[in-house]
């Protein structure tokens, strides 16, 4: 790309308007780079806190998009709907970015790359780190998605479905910690009821393996119809590693058992790699999850 990338940061809102005074400030504040900051775009999802008030201390420096309350899939996917620069950046309005976030990623934003993704420094309520060092990726602030791909994978109900793009070889992946991830009681993953979240990642795989099967009849220009049969085998078989870990933690090791050969035939499928299926099949011997339940959401992180 010969002139700079423009960058649409856009924050999805619903009742985190203790929040985003930070999200919004962290957009404004980003360091110069080779990139256009194009537009910084807040959805309120009908908020009934200090979101508006909140808003309208920048305004003149920020779009504002209010509407009655729709949810978090309907929300994401009017994240690119709503935006119009050729890269988009969403942001929890709990989270916050780092001031050279768009600096360093800008400088991947070149040749075949449609997707980044970041490590994060995770955090609590008030700021405070969670963790020593920082900690993988993946969550929707996290991510980096050339607009005109992920149109094509609309609509959505969790970021999740963008790791398609990785999948296909169109992703950069950085280790630099660029967004800071804040856990809380009133996050909108349910961390602390056993199977809760792991349920909820398998139900958000599944769809997105669906999707991409559908997707294979009339493929879009970042992969063949090949390449999104092996995706979507890689998806399903996520799908099942989540459904064994939600098992496991609900003490079901019968129902964990009987999830394995599922994953087995997907995990072949995706041609992927057979060591997560050897671990969900430990884990299913043992009885032992992989992920501890923390007795408060402010200690469990999920990857």
């Amino acid at each position: 790309m010969n002139t700079p990338p423009r960058i649409s940061c856009v924050i999805l809102c619903h009742n985190y308007g203790r929040y985003l005074d930070r999200a919004i400030a962290s957009c404004l504040e980003q360091e110069p780079g080779n990139f256009t900051l194009h537009e910084i775009v807040v959805i309120d999802d009908g908020s009934t806190d200090e979101t508006e008030a909140v808003c309208h201390r920048h305004e003149g420096k920020i779009k504002v998009i209010r509407r009655s309350r729709k949810g978090f899939g309907q929300t994401l996917t009017d994240v690119f709907l709503l935006s119009s620069g050729d890269w988009v950046v969403p942001l929890d309005a709990d989270d916050w970015f780092h001031p050279s976030k768009l600096r360093v990623c800008a400088e991947t934003m070149r040749g075949d790359a449609l997707f980044i993704e970041h490590w994060e420094n995770v955090v609590d309520s008030h700021g405070n780190p969670v963790l020593r060092e920082p900690h993988p990726g993946g969550s929707t602030s996290t991510l980096l998605v050339r607009r005109d791909a992920a149109l094509s994978l609309l609509p959505v109900n969790n970021e999740i479905f963008f790791h398609a793009l990785r999948e296909a070889g169109r992703g950069v992946a950085l280790r630099d910690a660029l967004t800071f991830y804040r856990v809380h009681p009133r996050s909108m993953t349910d961390r602390s009821t056993p199977g809760a979240s792991q349920d909820y990642r398998a139900d958000v795989c599944m769809a997105l393996a669906d999707r991409l099967r559908v997707m294979r009849d009339e493929p879009p220009s970042w992969a063949t119809g090949r390449r999104l049969r092996r995706i979507s085998s890689h998806f399903r078989a996520l799908a099942h590693s989540h459904s064994v870990e939600a098992a496991l933690q609900r003490k079901d090791r019968l129902s964990a058992a009987r999830t394995i050969p599922g994953m087995l035939t997907a995990t072949i499928h995706a041609r992927g790699p057979m060591t997560p299926w050897l671990r969900s099949l430990s884990s299913a011997i043992t009885g032992r999850p992989r992920v501890r339940l923390a007795a408060s959401p402010d200690q469990q992180v999920n990857s």
